[in-house]
């Protein structure tokens, strides 16, 4: 179930909070966790017996670790058997097909197998399972022991299919008690509704953009086809993933919770290093406390640091998906990142902000291309006919097409993608006084009709990171 679809917004998400709200105490969150195992079997209804797998194990092996806090072999021994068991699940669902094709194409004899469906959000609900584990192991966190309130943690449904990954820490106090009000409330409606825009205006729009680009055949795609069609694609991920989060911590706040923001405006970035401070924060973050320092982090030798940074960014790229293309993305910013840190940060520091910003675009642009084709040769044939090797001229009819009709909608993606726009909306509208409240009301109200509007007439409503 989307949220963007007429299903969540006018069936699910009412009832729900209806029930929520009429609840008493702690009965809410009971209401909040079988709605939560209610949404995501709406799908795909036999990996229900997974996610109840997932949640009694990891249940278990968490007080087993608090059982043995004083034994450390004890306790070591059963963080080891609970990551192997997660990463063998996470692995056979994600990876089978992946792994038995890579041999497939090594060696003369073939393995069949049968493929089956990914578990949806199951990178993301393990991730952040294995978090719990991890820090009741270090101490960080105290085990929890109330069965309910731990099953909520990994299915709340407002980040349990797309993220953001909430680190139990985060929120080990708001499974208890938390605050809700009718200007929290109010804040969360407006965040899930900027997050349903930015999904469903933006990036449902330019999306088709890229479809069409796409689906041309490859001797006809001039220069500027190809990078208006890789333009298309880094600001529909954007907006396609950036407003899920929106809509995933405006959902928190509606039911009291408070999430972590999971995108600063990436593409302002100066650099490389700065853009993954910005994009998808809490797989960043998750990345660098669990395994990135652990190994050591930056306070080793340099050969043993580029080590580091290799195998963090070989796992990143894998986590986004099961082919060698992602593993490909992956090392492409890991390979950056050693660049910038050992040879070009001092003379990025030294540019004029504007190098950085477009030295940073070009280089995301390049890498997304890496992302979304479907191999390697594709990659390389679409990236060539960016630089004019294969392509059918540098400017041709379609391309001028593609540009002038959708001018309007570039120059809004563009300027969405900065800050400018919010900060001048929040100076202006957002200040407290009885008229500002209702211009802001009306505003978010014409937003959402007009959401409504597109997911009534259109049928092109893809979220790219559910494959994930």
């Amino acid at each position: 179930m989307l949220f963007s679809s007429i299903v969540f917004l006018f069936t699910f998400l009412p009832i729900i909070l209806i029930l929520y709200y009429i609840a008493p105490g702690r009965i809410k969150n009971l209401v909040l966790l079988l709605g939560s195992l209610l949404f995501y079997a709406w799908g795909e209804p036999v990996y229900i017996f997974l996610m109840i797998f997932s949640i009694i194990f990891n249940y278990v092996s968490g007080l087993d670790i608090a059982r043995n806090l004083r034994n450390k072999h004890a306790k070591k021994r059963s963080l080891i058997f609970n990551i192997a068991v997660n990463l063998c699940v996470l692995g056979f669902f994600k990876y089978e097909g992946f792994v038995l094709d890579s041999l497939n194409a090594v060696f003369p004899f073939h393995i069949s197998y049968q493929e089956l469906p990914l578990p949806i959000g199951i990178s993301f609900y393990t991730f952040q399972i294995l978090s719990y584990i991890i820090d009741v192991y270090r101490e960080n966190v105290k085990v929890q022991k109330n069965f309910m309130d731990f099953a909520l943690y990994v299915t709340m449904f407002p980040q349990l299919i797309a993220g953001p990954i909430v680190k139990y820490a985060e929120i080990e106090k708001q499974l208890h008690v938390r605050r809700t009000s009718w200007n929290k409330f109010g804040d969360g409606a407006m965040f899930f509704i900027r997050g349903l825009s930015k999904k469903v205006l933006l990036a449902n729009t330019v999306g088709m953009v890229f479809t069409e680009v796409t689906t041309l055949p490859a001797g006809q795609i001039s220069v500027l086809s190809a990078w208006l069609g890789c333009a298309a694609y880094t600001f529909q991920i954007y907006f396609d993933f950036s407003g899920y989060s929106d809509m995933a911590v405006g959902l928190g706040k509606m039911f009291g919770f408070e999430f972590e923001k999971n995108f600063d405006y990436p593409y302002i970035s100066a650099s490389i290093t700065e853009f993954w401070r910005r994009w998808h924060i809490s797989l960043s973050t998750w990345f660098k406390e669990y395994l990135y320092i652990p190994l050591g982090g930056n306070r080793v030798s340099v050969g043993k640091h580029i080590r580091n940074l290799l195998i963090v960014w070989f796992l990143t790229g894998l986590w986004h998906g099961a082919a060698w293309n992602f593993v490909a993305w992956g090392l492409y910013y890991g390979v950056i990142l050693i660049i910038e840190k050992y040879l070009l940060a001092p003379v990025l520091e030294k540019l004029p902000r504007f190098f950085g910003h477009l030295y940073s675009l070009l280089l995301v642009m390049i890498g997304w291309v890496l992302f979304f084709s479907p191999s390697f040769g594709s990659a390389a044939g679409y990236i060539g006919m960016m630089f004019g090797a294969g392509a059918h001229g540098i400017v041709d009819r379609e391309s001028l097409y593609l540009l002038t009709t959708n001018l309007v909608l570039w120059v809004i993606l563009i300027i969405g993608s900065t800050p400018v726009v919010h900060k001048k909306y929040e100076a202006v509208v957002c200040r407290k006084g009885q008229e500002k409240v209702i211009v802001n009301c009306m505003i978010y109200a014409v937003l959402f009709i007009l959401c409504v509007a597109y997911l009534v007439t259109e049928t092109y409503n893809p979220f790219l990171y559910f494959r994930f």
